[in-house]
């Protein structure tokens, strides 16, 4: 009894520690989940506070080589699969013969005999004394014979019946015998017979596998070259767009200045968005980024770990120190978005440059989200290279370059940027209706050219429509350039669209296409669309394929037509004749 009260005792206390342990153990997580909280929280305003000196390290050049795309086909050729030949499965040995039982042997007892001294009587003198002797020996004998005779016959019937036994057995141990090499001859001949279907089987698959590999490496061969061509093709237009960026095109310096922007890296609550204007005759590169509204920025500077309460408690800045790590931030987004464009800038294309900070966020009084610009600066790329922005204050960088802002920028005050980005085209002329025009007897193919290109940007006006798009044509030339000029203005899919208009009756060629592509990098464009009354050839859409550009053909038009209302007819024989 007091054996079992001490091991209750013992078992109690070992569940105390034990609960004890893990209650530190998970006191211990607690705090180290406040320690790594902490420690996160402090590093983001840390990142926050020093936005331009995180930069300054960074060699902003694009590196042509890198954008290459070198990695090597890595799926790897198929490989002819011919599985061994299977063995053939060894046959069992004859099963062993039981052997029967031994044939049972007869046994007699030993017969009596008279000359056996048990009846021989000894010689008495006296003659009556030897007759009744010999009597009495002469009747022992007869009973022992006559007793052995009905012994001999008891053991002949026992004989007899183990006789019978025996053949039963023997027969019984036979059928045994037989039954099992007939069982042996079976599966002899089912393992016969199934090496013989495995064998076949691995034969005619062999067969198929050495018939398909030629296919197989053939495939493999053509998604391999497949690979490299279309890999050769974005390197050559990687190549093309150094040549023309060190031929100070200026939708290639615009594309430049992009990617350089797009390789800076910012937190991820960041917009991440701007738009670029380059002004080749004075050098001028005007940026309007889109910069973080105040609310998005994070405001927690230290996480406690309270343990009465086991739970975590955040220390947010106060709203002055929020107001100041905003306006420095952005200040900071301004120089810093400076020093890229003019430090990566190897070909001396911009030598000055606009920044146009942009901020959307909700109006506190219509609680709709307003886009204004509240900070603008411009700079001299000779003069600002000179300036040590290791040592400087962000703000006061700002006001020594001259720029434009509210005294608070938190306050989000709308002032008048230095400069803005002009968006329209000298190119572009008023276009004129001509789809009310048409009607089912309109036969596309011999309108005149000019109310084609009309026709298409009036068209593909009423397309873009739906989505605040806008569609321009460009002046009459005929010289295959820009017919129309597409701005959408979706996040995602849009951007400029150049639009090409060929009013055919012949097939078109892969030539036309590829001027659509040479446009489309020489606009800065996302896409290229070209249209035609005709159709066309194979080595057309061949050349189309992986590029961001859209054929659309007659019946395409038609259908286009239809959409908007419009109904009209494609005839190429009967335009033929009026040329």
């Amino acid at each position: 009894m007091a054996d079992n009260y001490q091991k209750l005792q013992w078992n109690v206390q070992w569940q105390h520690k034990l609960h004890a342990d893990q209650r530190k153990a998970y006191k211990e997580t607690r705090k180290q989940e406040a320690k790594d909280r902490d420690a996160a929280a402090k590093a983001v305003l840390d990142s926050l506070r020093n936005t331009l000196s995180h930069a300054l390290n960074v060699n902003h050049v694009i590196d042509w080589n890198l954008l290459k795309d070198t990695t090597q086909f890595k799926e790897p050729p198929p490989s002819l699969v011919l599985t061994p030949c299977p063995e053939n499965k060894s046959l069992p040995f004859p099963p062993t013969q039981t052997p029967g039982p031994a044939e049972p042997t007869p046994y007699y007892p030993e017969e009596p005999q008279r000359d056996s001294p048990k009846y021989q009587r000894r010689v008495i003198i006296r003659p009556e004394l030897n007759q009744r002797r010999t009597a009495r020996l002469d009747a022992l004998f007869e009973a022992d014979h006559a007793n052995w005779l009905a012994n001999c016959k008891k053991y002949d019937q026992h004989h007899s019946d183990q006789l019978s036994l025996w053949r039963e057995e023997k027969k019984r141990i036979a059928e045994i015998n037989f039954l099992r090499h007939i069982s042996w001859q079976r599966e002899v001949k089912s393992i016969k017979a199934g090496n013989i279907v495995s064998r076949t089987f691995w034969e005619n698959q062999c067969a198929l596998n050495r018939s398909k590999h030629p296919i197989a490496l053939s495939e493999w061969e053509s998604r391999k070259n497949s690979f490299y061509n279309l890999q050769r093709e974005n390197n050559d237009a990687i190549d093309r767009n150094r040549e023309i960026y060190e031929a100070h095109e200026p939708s290639a310096v615009k594309d430049y200045c992009d990617s350089v922007l797009s390789n800076s890296e910012y937190p991820d609550f960041f917009p991440k968005e701007w738009d670029l204007e380059y002004v080749a005759n004075t050098r001028t590169l005007v940026v309007e980024y889109a910069l973080p509204a105040p609310e998005t920025l994070p405001t927690i500077k230290e996480v406690q770990y309270v343990q009465s309460k086991d739970s975590f408690k955040e220390v947010h800045l106060s709203d002055k120190d929020r107001d100041v790590l905003y306006d420095n931030l952005l200040y900071q987004i301004a120089i810093r978005t400076l020093h890229e464009i003019f430090e990566s800038d190897n070909a001396e294309d911009v030598d000055t440059g606009v920044f146009n900070g942009l901020v959307t966020s909700p109006d506190k009084s219509t609680g709709h989200n307003v886009t204004a610009c509240v900070l603008s600066v411009q700079a001299r790329k000779e003069a600002f290279m000179k300036i040590n922005l290791a040592n400087i204050v962000p703000k006061a960088c700002f006001i020594y370059l001259k720029g434009v802002a509210a005294s608070k920028l938190v306050g989000l005050t709308p002032i008048s940027p230095v400069l803005m980005i002009d968006k329209t085209d000298r190119r572009f002329v008023d276009g004129y209706a001509v789809a009310n025009s048409i009607h089912e007897g309109t036969n596309l193919a011999a309108m005149d050219w000019e109310d084609f290109e009309h026709l298409i940007r009036e068209i593909f006006e009423k397309e873009f429509a739906t989505g605040g798009g806008e569609v321009k044509v460009t002046q009459a030339s005929r010289d295959g350039g820009v017919d129309a000029v597409a701005f959408d203005p979706d996040p995602i899919r849009g951007g400029k669209i150049v639009i090409q208009a060929k009013r055919y009756t012949n097939t078109v060629g892969v030539s036309a296409v590829r001027d659509l592509y040479g446009t489309v990098i020489n606009e800065g464009a996302t896409k290229g669309v070209l249209v035609t009354t005709a159709n066309y050839g194979p080595d057309a859409y061949e050349f189309a394929q992986g590029k961001p550009l859209t054929l659309l053909n007659g019946s395409n038009l038609l259908h286009l037509l239809e959409k908007h209302g419009h109904h009209a007819r494609i005839n190429l024989q009967e335009a033929k004749l009026f040329k």
